[in-house]
């Protein structure tokens, strides 16, 4: 397929690429937006559709800007930052419900309005690659396209005082023998930020490096630092308790602080995630005596503040030790009385093991990006006077939702409401809450 002169761009994907049709084969081309007339050249072509990149912008969008950050052509760490922002959220809305119906055949009665969240500073949680290119240490994020590093110098995603750590870090880690560490992790809690450094072999002389970094990122930062060393197997914390507070977040509007280690999952926004939490308990509603499942529970994000309003709650997770985290969170919020965490193979999850946890009103779901399916197929082996009364699915992948929607409608839930949280501006990334009430009685 050549590239034409005159290619209209008519949507946009859940992947950030413009949509078009050209010959009757869909087209993707990186960075296009809705509205306009490109020339394209193909990059990758398949039997049913083709991806190209912009070669000419003929006919710009009016919401088109030029991005702030300087590294934003190569870096893979955004992909929205040539949209205005209100924008972004405009098409990830749109992509999301074009999505329900395209993948899922269905559509939520009551389109909710979107979460807008912060546009910059936002990300407190970071994951960074390191690399060496001819002797230099290369830090930063993926580069687009390729598992390059872009090496980086500030972040404009990250918390201020975390992109202003990343020159400091670099230079201390820019003197140690190549390849001796990994990945940097960074996470920015309530009263410290942790930085994790992936290291198989450590000596004395780079920790006293380390130690000597913390303190400098203090006095620079104006900020109390931590630091975990990962040895390939554990995460362990090399300062004292008595030196560093716990690694926490809070959902104030609950009065609830959930502590948590490096390697636990937690959402990269705390300020838009207790959003999130808000209009999951504005739809869940929970009411004293009723009881709640929390599927997916991990650290308590959703289940604790059930409890604070008075809902007995059943935390189901995977993991053994994050149903102990979960708990240990609920001893420290006064939480204990209305809580309980039990660890299940969600995957594998059977109606019998359902019914083994007795009755609750409803649901909550959080899942992976692998969605819930097992879960919700075994709704049809349960008895109808079973079933949840109203459950509220979080979702971090649209099309996995959109199958469990699809999933849920025949099984006789009405789609009641569902919308966009915007908790990863710049990106393409879609998180979303979807509401289905059991109506098939």
């Amino acid at each position: 397929m050549e590239q034409n002169s005159f290619t209209h761009i008519t949507d946009w994907n859940q992947d950030g690429k413009g949509v078009a049709r050209v010959d009757g084969k869909v087209i993707f081309i990186d960075e296009a937006l809705p509205g306009e007339i490109v020339h394209w050249q193909p990059v990758r072509q398949k039997k049913t559709y083709a991806e190209g990149k912009i070669i000419q912008l003929l006919k710009p969008s009016a919401s088109r800007q030029k991005p702030r950050c300087e590294y934003y052509t190569s870096c893979g760490g955004c992909s929205s930052q040539h949209i205005e922002f209100t924008t972004q959220v405009a098409l990830k809305q749109r992509a999301w419900l074009s999505q329900m119906q395209r993948l899922g055949k269905v559509q939520p009665k009551e389109l909710i309005a979107p979460i807008y969240g912060w546009p910059w500073h936002y990300r407190q949680r970071v994951t960074l690659a390191t690399n060496y290119k001819l002797g230099q240490l290369q830090m930063g994020f993926r580069a687009r396209h390729s598992h390059d590093v872009v090496d980086i110098a500030y972040c404009l995603v990250l918390p201020r005082h975390v992109s202003e750590a990343l020159k400091p870090i670099k230079d201390v880690l820019r003197h140690w023998p190549e390849n001796s560490v990994g990945d940097i992790k960074i996470n920015q809690g309530n009263e410290v930020t942790a930085l994790t450094l992936y290291v198989k072999q450590i000596t004395t002389r780079m920790r006293r490096d380390v130690h000597q970094l913390i303190r400098q990122l203090q006095d620079k930062t104006n900020q109390r630092w931590q630091w975990w060393l990962n040895d390939g197997q554990d995460t362990v914390l090399q300062t004292t308790p008595s030196e560093t507070a716990d690694l926490s977040y809070n959902l104030p509007e609950y009065r609830i602080s959930i502590t948590y280690s490096p390697n636990d999952f937690t959402q990269v926004n705390q300020n838009t995630n207790a959003l999130m939490v808000h209009r999951a308990m504005q739809w869940l509603q929970p009411q004293a005596g009723e009881k709640i499942i929390d599927w997916f529970c991990g650290l308590g994000n959703f289940s604790l503040p059930i409890a604070r309003l008075g809902a007995q709650v059943t935390g189901v997770e995977g993991s053994v030790l994050m149903c102990q985290r979960a708990q240990e969170n609920a001893r420290r919020n006064g939480l204990t009385k209305y809580t309980h965490f039990y660890q299940a193979n969600l995957f594998e999850i059977t109606s019998k093991k359902i019914q083994q946890l007795d009755y609750a009103h409803k649901w909550l779901l959080d899942p992976p990006r692998a969605g819930a399916q097992k879960l919700i197929e075994a709704l049809n082996e349960m008895n109808d006077k079973y079933l949840p009364i109203r459950i509220v699915y979080i979702s971090c992948d649209p099309a996995t939702l959109a199958r469990d929607a699809n999933l849920l409608v025949r099984r006789g839930y009405q789609y009641r409401a569902g919308g966009i949280m915007n908790l990863f501006a710049q990106t393409s990334h879609v998180e979303s809450i979807a509401i289905f009430d059991w109506v098939n009685d």
